[in-house]
């Protein structure tokens, strides 16, 4: 079964496949499986050609793959060119929703856990 020219897996059911469309996670998923009246935890390859056009339909009028990814992607540049505090830190790869970065993240402000392992470091310090 293949939707927007991405192919979904015919060994999961229909409600986990649909989710390798960049969109569409779990409730979107149900959602568009319920309007469509479809089983959720039908196979995709023992979907029927009328289901399959019910649900090829309803996903092609939402928002995803490459038309989402454009948008979010242009959302994120006008942040960067109105060079709000936002934008500051996608431009400098570091979380931008206020997480904590002196110790939880990895980013590529070089956070490495500086712990006692068994490596180089740790033998040079005994």
């Amino acid at each position: 079964m293949r939707i927007v020219g991405i192919t979904i897996p015919d060994n999961k059911r229909l409600k986990i496949g649909l989710t390798v469309l960049y969109g569409i996670g779990r409730p979107l998923a149900r959602q568009i499986l319920k309007q469509a009246k479809v089983d959720e935890d039908k196979k995709p390859a023992d979907v029927t050609p009328e289901e399959e056009a019910k649900i090829r339909q309803l996903v092609e009028s939402k928002k995803i793959e490459g038309d989402l990814k454009r948008e979010v992607g242009g959302n994120i540049k006008r942040l960067k060119d109105i060079k709000s505090y936002r934008g500051s830190r996608h431009a400098r790869k570091l979380p931008s929703r206020g997480q904590r970065t002196k110790t939880n993240s990895r980013t590529l402000r070089g956070n490495v856990r500086k712990t006692m392992g068994t490596g180089r470091k740790a033998a040079d310090k005994k």
